[in-house]
């Protein structure tokens, strides 16, 4: 069993407010129960599916779209605030009924999405510590989800840091890594400029000896022709 409970603030008196608690069991569409309190007199009401069907069918709205538009303009009490409104009639003039009502507003346009008559309990004040009590309750879970969310929210920021702590010595090892392979690389760069030179200046020996070479064994032909 699902359970809502919401303020309101009828059209026709909007400095009074409302309290009104929706149940439905698994999907809105098959049906839900009403209980509206101003905190001082309570009322009650059912919608079933079958009048969410014909609701459906006099605005020749898809029931799935129908129940979308029910689900904005009962669950969700402040997205939609300025979308959706609630009326509340006295239907007798005793007070026992009243007509409650709610509507989509589209610019200057509004068209009812349904109404039912909500019928006055005889023992408001137990069902309005019903409504005290769910709410508390749902004070109470909320609390403890804030509070796990903030041990989880100190979990991740300690291992965010721990992260960037690692991060951080990986960093400095690359960096250390990279001067190290840079001197290692200068270091063979200037060995092998070494040795380059010492080739260098070798193959010039040799080639300066070649013609000496090459002119003395022309001397040594021409004397030994003579």
């Amino acid at each position: 069993m699902e359970k809502k409970v919401r303020q309101l603030c009828p059209i026709s008196d909007p400095d009074t407010t409302y309290f009104l608690q929706i149940t439905w069991c698994k999907d809105l569409g098959m049906g839900f129960d009403l209980i509206l309190s101003d905190g001082q007199s309570s009322w009650i009401g059912k919608v079933s599916e079958e009048n969410i069907s014909r609701e459906a069918a006099d605005m020749e709205m898809k029931q799935e779209k129908y129940v979308e538009e029910l689900k904005k303009a009962l669950l969700f009490d402040q997205e939609f605030s300025d979308t959706y409104r609630f009326d509340i009639s006295k239907k007798e003039i005793n007070g026992e009924s009243i007509h409650f009502s709610y509507e989509k507003n589209l610019k200057d346009v509004t068209f009812r999405l349904g109404s039912l008559v909500l019928h006055r309990v005889t023992n408001s004040p137990e069902v309005i510590r019903e409504l005290i009590t769910y709410c508390l309750d749902c004070v109470k879970e909320l609390h403890a989800k804030n509070d796990h969310l903030q041990k989880e929210n100190e979990r991740l920021l300690n291992n965010l840091h721990d992260m960037q702590e690692q991060l951080q010595k990986c960093v400095e090892a690359k960096e250390e890594l990279e001067t190290d392979l840079y001197k290692r690389f200068v270091l063979v760069l200037n060995e092998k400029k070494t040795k380059i030179r010492s080739l260098q200046k070798h193959l010039k020996e040799v080639q300066e000896m070649v013609p000496e070479t090459v002119q003395a064994s022309q001397i040594q032909k021409r004397f030994i022709t003579w």
